[in-house]
């Protein structure tokens, strides 16, 4: 369903001030304005773009997915192959890299599926979804810090989800996106 843009609701930017910035992220305040005429400031977070890819093996029942401890909020968790755009990069080649930096595995193809927000209210940072069908494999992994990959079942990932194992947004985004399309009435796409 297109809704059309309600400019009534929309909330204005005056102006916005970094407090502060480096490579990895900025911090900001915006002079906003609410529809019902309220104004303040609210910070921003803006963090550089990532791509991350749902690599299926050749017969589509195995994902490439790497057990990983996340410092920040001290969780291991399963997450798929991924990380950030570089300056010269279109997201579908930082996935393309990403996974072969990663896993030591060239996709075969890559398909976008989806871009997404992972925190649309107060943070910046587009997250580019893409699918792998396929993969050869061309040598070991050159980043040696993002965990141990390994072929995990497609059927195992609701269970993993369920139980707290998959955390990390943009892989859940994918995987989910992924089963929806190859569950009942996903047609053609699912094959």
């Amino acid at each position: 369903m297109t809704r059309p843009n309600d400019e009534a609701e929309r909330w204005i930017v005056h102006g916005e001030r970094p407090v502060y910035e480096n490579e990895w992220v900025t911090v900001g305040l915006a002079d906003i304005s609410m529809p019902s005429g309220e104004r303040f400031e609210h910070h921003t977070v803006v963090l550089p773009p990532a791509a991350m890819t749902v690599v299926l093996d050749d017969a589509g029942e195995h994902v490439l997915m790497a057990w990983r401890h996340r410092f920040v909020p001290d969780v291991w968790n399963w997450e798929l192959p991924g990380g950030l755009l570089d300056p010269d990069e279109t997201p579908a080649e930082t996935a393309a890299r990403e996974v072969e930096e990663e896993t030591g595995y060239r996709p075969r193809s890559i398909e976008h599926l989806v871009t997404f927000e992972p925190m649309i209210g107060m943070v910046r940072n587009a997250h580019h979804v893409f699918l792998a069908r396929g993969a050869e494999r061309i040598g070991e992994a050159t980043e040696v810090n993002e965990g141990r990959f390994e072929w995990v079942a497609l059927a195992e990932v609701p269970e993993l989800i369920a139980k707290g194992r998959i955390v990390n947004s943009g892989s859940l985004v994918g995987l989910l996106h992924v089963l929806a399309l190859s569950g009942p009435g996903a047609g053609s796409r699912a094959e």
